[in-house]
């Protein structure tokens, strides 16, 4: 991932200096763990150092990664570096690596971003749960809602994220010490488990050689729900900042510039962003998918795609979840545009209580439906409010209880409480 999208925190777990440790750290293990090295032998082999310029050197000459990074190290442990790699195969060394780097990737920083979101989300939410605001279908005004439900809303689907990125990331944290095609033919189960528990891992069930990629799958549909759930927040943010609306906006810095030519421009550049990066994730977890059916035992059409759509998705959804929690902390809010923005329709957006008002008459359905919708839609087209048309006609309606806005926001409090359960 460029630099431009990248956390520094984030970014150093995928260097190829740090692949290369975590891929140490396997080596290291499985030599603690063998039988035949002494202590010394140890010694030598926890010493033993590489630098990234050597192995790609080395690998020019074996067209291999691991092979060459095992020369390697095993050159610099001296004679005890014959140690190095006895009885594995490149992908218990490669797929173990992943899982810890994974491991460290989600509980580290994934999941602490992700129950962040989660609180900024459900603390503006509690702030407005009885701000009025108006709700739209399709894009059009529909009934009067409170901004805390909406962001209540939006809090639960941070929630399930991450929830779903909990579980995929514990469903990831697997390794594999079981040889070439995954008999242990060289090594045996309880030396694969022993290894597995010095870096923190479960021990996969059926390995063939690889740990099976419906895992990592599972991983990156879970980061592409979470883009998703992003990108529908700032997509709500972006069409509440419009001129039209702005009823909410991001933060704007002070010295910020929206625009290069024109000065009182005030952009959602971040939430753009963000839907525009989300699409990425999307693309990166259809990879993913792809990468399940291998050949036989093992084949490595998956690796070069996974050295490109893991790192970039967790780089990307830790600089996403970092963007979202400043604008939802930041995030202008405006009661009193809400308000006005209400009246836009004057009074059309309360026609189900004229509706259910008239049926509670003696009305059928149909006849108080047309009768509502003639006077609402004269409301909007003509600007005369429709509690003026309603009260012309004399339909014998308490208009004072059905134009009351008490109706549309009197369980905002016990909606927004939901919160409470996840956060």
């Amino acid at each position: 991932m460029i630099e431009r999208y990248t956390r520094p925190a984030m970014g150093a777990l995928w260097t190829d200096h740090a692949r290369m440790e975590a891929w140490r750290k396997v080596e290291v293990a499985a030599c603690e763990e063998m039988e035949g090295p002494t202590a010394a032998d140890l010694e030598a082999i926890r010493g033993a150092r590489f630098t990234v310029h050597d192995v790609q050197e080395r690998e020019k000459v074996t067209d291999h990664d691991v092979a060459a990074f095992v020369d390697v190290l095993a050159e610099s442990a001296g004679p005890p570096g014959r140690w190095i790699h006895y009885g594995l195969t490149s992908s218990d060394v490669l797929d173990t690596a992943l899982g810890v780097q994974l491991k460290i990737a989600g509980e580290d920083l994934i999941l602490p971003g992700a129950q962040d979101l989660v609180e900024a989300l459900a603390a503006q939410a509690r702030a407005h749960a009885d701000t009025v605001c108006v709700g739209r279908t399709h894009g059009i005004h529909a009934e009067p809602t409170t901004f805390g439900i909406k962001l209540a809303g939006f809090a639960m689907e941070a929630a399930r994220n991450r929830d779903r990125l909990r579980r995929a990331f514990a469903e990831v944290s697997f390794g594999a010490i079981s040889g070439a095609v995954g008999t242990y033919a060289a090594t045996d189960p309880d030396f694969e488990r022993r290894v597995l528990a010095r870096l923190g891992l479960e021990a996969e069930p059926v390995s063939t050689q690889v740990v099976p990629r419906d895992r990592h799958a599972q991983l990156l549909q879970a980061v592409a729900l979470a883009g998703a759930g992003l990108e529908r927040l700032a997509t709500e943010i972006r069409h509440l900042q419009r001129t039209e609306v702005l009823e909410a906006r991001e933060p704007f810095r002070a010295g910020q510039k929206g625009s290069s030519a024109m000065p009182h421009k005030r952009n959602p550049i971040t939430t753009e962003r963000i839907t525009g990066l989300a699409r990425v994730l999307r693309g990166n977890a259809q990879a993913a998918v792809e990468n399940v059916a291998l050949w036989h035992e093992r084949d490595i059409s998956h690796s070069g795609a996974e050295r490109v759509i893991i790192p970039d998705s967790l780089i990307l959804l830790d600089y996403l979840h970092h963007l979202a929690i400043r604008v939802v902390s930041g995030l202008v809010v405006d009661p009193e545009r809400m308000r006005a923005n209400l009246d836009l329709t004057h009074g059309a957006l309360f026609s189900q209580r004229v509706l259910l008002a008239l049926v509670s008459t003696g009305l059928s359905r149909d006849e108080a439906y047309g009768i509502t919708q003639e006077l609402a839609q004269r409301a909007w087209d003509t600007g005369t409010p429709l509690r003026e048309l309603l009260a012309e006609r004399d339909l014998g309606l308490d208009l004072e209880e059905i134009f009351d806005l008490g109706h549309y926001t009197r369980h905002a409090g016990e909606i927004v409480a939901r919160l409470d359960a996840v956060v």
